[in-house]
């Protein structure tokens, strides 16, 4: 994979997060293997993995979605916003971060109040290992939001001057560039060649 380059501050946090996020599936698997393992090899079940496991998963959730708007990556009609002109392409992007804008705001509002006093009271979960999910989970969700906007902004302030882009249904297939240039399709492999 081929990552879009880091343009500024913002660019740079979030790929930061980026990197964390991408290890931790992998401390999932880990106490999740650990967690079987101890309840179906030694009947000793744990209390802690399920809970730690949601908490580490909607950690990643949340920064997979500033990495995709970091990485330009998320939903765009292509097959609209490449034939009309550039500064119709501008006024869609504008039109794309406004809408992102009053979404962040209209959450950040009404989710203040809720995330604040989870937080505030350090909300546990309710269970045998009672962990505070809700008290970072919910405060986590309005700085990421936070961080989303800014990297919106950030995201506009850079492809301002940029070319446009022409995008083509190749552009979906997984083939190398070589056969997406010579417009060839991929031929079948031979019997020796498996």
């Amino acid at each position: 994979m081929v990552e879009h380059e880091r343009t500024g501050p913002v660019d740079l946090l979030t790929w930061s997060f980026s990197r964390v996020a991408m290890w931790a599936p992998a401390f999932v698997v880990t106490i999740m293997f650990y967690e079987v393992v101890m309840r179906y090899v030694f009947v000793k079940p744990t209390l802690w993995v399920n809970e730690l496991s949601l908490w580490v998963a909607g950690g990643i959730y949340l920064t997979a979605g500033l990495y995709a708007m970091q990485q330009r990556s998320h939903i765009r009609i292509f097959i609209l916003y490449d034939i009309v002109p550039r500064w119709l392409q501008k006024v869609f992007d504008v039109i794309s971060a406004l809408c992102i804008w009053l979404f962040v705001a209209a959450v950040l509002w009404g989710g203040y109040g809720e995330a604040s006093a989870k937080l505030m009271r350090w909300e546990r979960f309710g269970t045998a290992w009672d962990p505070p999910l809700p008290a970072t989970i919910k405060p986590l969700i309005l700085v990421t939001l936070l961080f989303l906007a800014l990297q919106v902004l950030s995201n506009l302030i850079h492809d301002w001057n940029r070319p446009p882009e022409h995008h083509t249904p190749a552009d979906d297939l997984d083939l190398p560039p070589d056969e997406v240039l010579s417009g060839n399709p991929p031929r079948p492999a031979g019997p020796n060649e498996i």
